[in-house]
């Protein structure tokens, strides 16, 4: 018996050896590699966690400064003391610079935001602009320092962006990396901008990459967890808002009423959107009729907001002592309805403008007055089988919200994660469910895709709709010189003819094109000046299209799946 123990240890141990060598041999050839990016992925997250940091103490500093709020959470309440018309200053000039600095640093005076992220990860390799969004970054600021009734989270989720970008230039990042460190980033960003690691995480794989892959998810869990270091190492491991204790659920019973509470917020959160969308198309139309200085559209916005602070200071800023009145249950119902109103048209004004901001903190405050509407009504009818109001009012919050960043999961978290308040899970759930569902069916996805697709951004629609736009056709054309060129007469035949493609052209184009004309293939020319013929530069063959598209296609899939 002994001899076998003592055989079976020495088994034992040369297994335990040989697992070893192998895992030494795989920590040589793969190992280093691995580290190296997880910890190229903690810089990035330790850069944006600060510029997160930074941005949200240079908003505190510039409003009370501006204002004089000795605590900016309780903004609105000192501008209740201020003169007239130093409210109406205030917003007008802050967009004034927010104009002056977006005209003479983007190209077409619009500030940059979390859309631009999400199209810059599915269609530009995980890059998004560089200049403009500093300059964007800079303008946010402004707005949300003098009154733009937006939020921070999408200054800073392209902040994070543009560092993820300047470091996947300078180390030469594919496409892959490119996009995990863009990740990275905007985890770290969200984590330290809203104190909430498992929130900031998934916000990034279900908003900005939109894929669960395991192989980006560990390095984004570690920028996540040092954002929220940042945040916590200054502002100490503190719950966005406070919650009443109590906010009990009389479980069964009231679950009715969250289904219906999450199918208004759907609507809501729609309605706020439609209203932004309209507000911005009218500005557009108002801008060109009336030759409007594009430098001069934020200040005409924050003209109009100081007006409306004049006699509503609440929409001022991000809206924070508004979003707690609800949840602690200390607004009357009719402040509650009014209140939601007056937010949706200063946002609508805000996004209009083009001065700035994000439509999370936003959705926040129109959710969670919306809910603790719904719940005095619905506690007043029912009152022996209703919980809290201020119940109804944390499920709106997270249901208004959801709908509009069109992600059910990290906001679903970033809730819980911003109020401390896990025990009313089931309520959020249920509500957040009902709301994504059919706002998802209103609007293209969320607000973000709807962004996209209004530019003709189609990413709503999955990368078989978007990868299309990633190849100009210069690219894939087969020269004349190539063996196999299209026929030279042919090709001008078909040019005199209107059948050929720009050289700026990409496959998004091309394809309805050779669906149309059932071609082979189509002449790719470069257009000269009026009364100049074409230069023909090539060819795009059906075929070559279509294997291009396939194995991008198979790319993504591979990436999205490892």
């Amino acid at each position: 018996m002994a001899k076998s123990v003592g055989s079976f240890l020495a088994e034992s141990a040369q297994d335990a050896a040989n697992t070893c060598r192998g895992g030494w041999k795989v920590l040589l050839n793969k190992g280093p590699s691995q580290f190296q990016f997880w910890i190229i992925a903690l810089c990035i997250g330790i850069a944006a966690g600060f510029a997160a940091l930074l941005f949200r103490k240079g908003i505190h500093f510039l409003q009370s400064t501006l204002y004089g709020a000795e605590d900016i959470n309780m903004l609105h309440s000192f501008a209740n003391t201020l003169p007239w018309y130093w409210l109406l200053v205030i917003p007008a000039v802050g967009g004034l610079l927010v104009g002056l600095i977006l005209n003479r640093f983007t190209p077409d005076g619009r500030v940059r935001s979390v859309a631009d992220v999400i199209e810059g990860a599915a269609l530009y390799e995980g890059r998004v602009e560089r200049k403009a969004g500093v300059a964007s970054a800079v303008a946010s600021l402004i707005t949300l320092s003098s009154g733009g009734s937006t939020g921070r989270e999408g200054p800073v989720v392209h902040m994070a962006g543009v560092i993820a970008s300047w470091v996947s230039d300078k180390i030469r990042a594919d496409g892959i990396t490119g996009r995990d460190l863009l990740g990275c980033a905007v985890a770290a960003a969200v984590s330290a901008s809203f104190n909430a690691p498992i929130a900031g995480a998934l916000f990034a794989l279900e908003v900005v990459l939109r894929h669960f892959a395991v192989h980006a998810f560990a390095p984004i869990v570690i920028a996540s967890v040092a954002g929220t270091v940042i945040n916590r190492l200054e502002f100490g491991d503190v719950t966005e808002f406070t919650l009443n204790t109590g906010t009990a659920l009389q479980f069964y019973h009231e679950l009715p009423a969250f289904l219906i509470l999450g199918g208004l917020c759907g609507m809501v959160a729609v309605a706020l959107m439609w209203t932004i969308f309209w507000a911005e198309d009218m500005a557009n139309h108002l801008q060109e009729d009336l030759r409007i200085p594009r430098w001069l559209r934020p200040a005409i916005s924050g003209l109009l907001l100081g007006a409306m602070a004049i006699w509503f200071p609440h929409i001022i800023g991000v809206g924070y002592e508004t979003t707690s009145a609800a949840l602690t249950g200390n607004l009357l119902l009719h402040e509650a309805m009014v209140f939601a109103v007056l937010k949706v048209i200063a946002v609508s004004i805000t996004m209009a403008g083009r001065m700035g901001g994000g439509v999370f903190s936003p959705a926040l405050m129109v959710g969670a007055l919306t809910g603790l509407a719904f719940g005095m009504i619905a506690t007043a009818i029912f009152p022996n089988v209703s919980g809290t109001t201020t119940l109804y009012a944390l499920a709106g919050l997270g249901a208004v919200a959801a709908a509009v960043l069109g992600a059910p999961i990290s906001t679903t978290l970033i809730v819980f994660e911003m109020t401390g308040d896990w025990q009313t899970g089931l309520a959020v759930m249920v509500a957040v469910s009902i709301s994504t569902a059919l706002s998802s069916r209103l609007v293209d996805g969320s607000f973000f895709l709807t962004q996209l697709e209004r530019r003709n951004v189609h990413i709503a629609a999955g990368p078989q709709a978007y990868l299309l736009a990633m190849f100009n056709v210069t690219k894939i054309m087969r020269r004349p010189d190539h063996p196999r060129a299209a026929q030279e007469d042919l090709c001008w035949e078909m040019i005199s003819e209107g059948q050929y493609l720009d050289r700026n052209a990409t496959l998004e184009g091309a394809m309805p094109l050779f669906e149309t004309l059932n071609a082979a293939y189509l002449p790719v020319v470069r257009l000269g000046n009026e009364g100049e013929p074409p230069v023909l530069l090539g060819a795009v063959f059906h075929v070559d299209a279509l294997r291009a598209y396939n194995k991008a296609l198979a790319e993504t899939a591979a990436e999205e799946h490892s």
